[in-house]
């Protein structure tokens, strides 16, 4: 079983002033590591307009390497703008992966559009930047990541990585919309597509992680680090129903592999779960594991899914 050792609470939205598109929440944090700080990467709402609708921007907060509850900077400005006028990530980016590829940084985010019989839909889009991952261009107007027969809606929750001089993407593909108590609720699993080139992905087309909770599990953000000759994969986790609190809220998860695709999972050496009171004592989720100055470190989301902002772990021991 592995022990994180919680640091606290990093990241406060509520505490930002002078960017109204920056109100509250801080989810699924993603880091891009400098010589002296820490970028980390969130996705956050302004408020909701007359109708009770949120978007969803992408943005960053710069901490001291040295000290990383220290805020040095936080983005003057989201790094996308939202889409057009009926394209895919019209309402919302949520949530954004990055990794650099030579002089550039590449980010992989989901793109949120509003439905009428189902609250929303979702794909992949991606994005680069030419001034270290301060703003970025989308790649073109569409996904790069979309709907197909096995896979019909919401692919959300994309994760990248580069293994074996191949691109990785892990990310999630809805199974079915469950109506619980006159609302839709989407039942989502882990997937991962690989590429050459990191525009053109070719789908394994298979769930990844077994269900454990029950068959409607939905599991999210599939974040794999390697180490000790395997591949560990933290996600979270939650109930298909009444999962906005306590009790069937988010809860993270593990498993391994040493091919990426064949994976044993086994919640309990996960080493996390909520605490007994403060921020995160109703749901734990959106682990992002990196490693810095020879440590390994967890950023993760509390109570309603980062509304109040994202906390830190650290490892106590290795990941093997």
């Amino acid at each position: 079983m592995f022990h994180w050792k919680k640091l606290g609470k990093v990241f406060t939205p509520q505490e930002v002033e002078g960017r109204s598109w920056l109100k509250e929440f801080a989810q699924a944090p993603a880091t891009l590591v400098f010589d002296d700080f820490v970028r980390v990467y969130f996705s956050c709402r302004p408020p909701a307009d007359e109708h009770g609708q949120y978007v969803s921007y992408s943005a960053y907060v710069d901490l001291e390497r040295s000290d990383l509850f220290k805020i040095r900077h936080v983005g003057e400005q989201p790094i996308l703008p939202l889409g057009g006028l009926g394209e895919f990530d019209e309402f919302g980016t949520y949530p954004v992966s990055v990794t650099r590829e030579g002089d550039e940084v590449r980010a992989y985010y989901a793109g949120w559009t509003r439905c009428e019989s189902v609250p929303f839909n979702v794909a992949i889009g991606s994005a680069v930047s030419h001034d270290d991952g301060q703003s970025f261009a989308k790649l073109g107007t569409g996904p790069v990541l979309s709907y197909s027969p096995d896979e019909p809606f919401v692919l959300s929750g994309p994760k990248v990585r580069r293994f074996n001089e191949k691109w990785q993407l892990f990310y999630i593909a809805g199974r079915k919309w469950k109506m619980v108590e006159g609302r839709a609720e989407p039942i989502y699993k882990i997937r991962m597509a690989t590429s050459e080139d990191g525009i053109h992905w070719h789908k394994l087309n298979r769930d990844l992680i077994e269900s454990r909770i029950e068959e409607d599990e939905a599991q999210a953000s599939p974040d794999v680090f390697y180490a000790n000759g395997k591949y560990h994969m933290f996600f979270c986790y939650r109930y298909s129903s009444h999962y906005r609190g306590k009790q069937n809220g988010y809860r993270i998860g593990y498993a391994s592999s040493t091919d990426m695709v064949n994976w044993v999972r086994d919640d309990a050496k996960a080493g996390i779960d909520v605490s007994e009171q403060g921020w995160d004592a109703e749901m734990i989720s959106y682990p992002h594991v990196f490693e810095l100055d020879g440590r390994i470190y967890m950023a993760y989301l509390g109570d309603q899914v980062g509304r109040y902002g994202f906390g830190l772990a650290v490892l106590d021991g290795k990941l093997e």
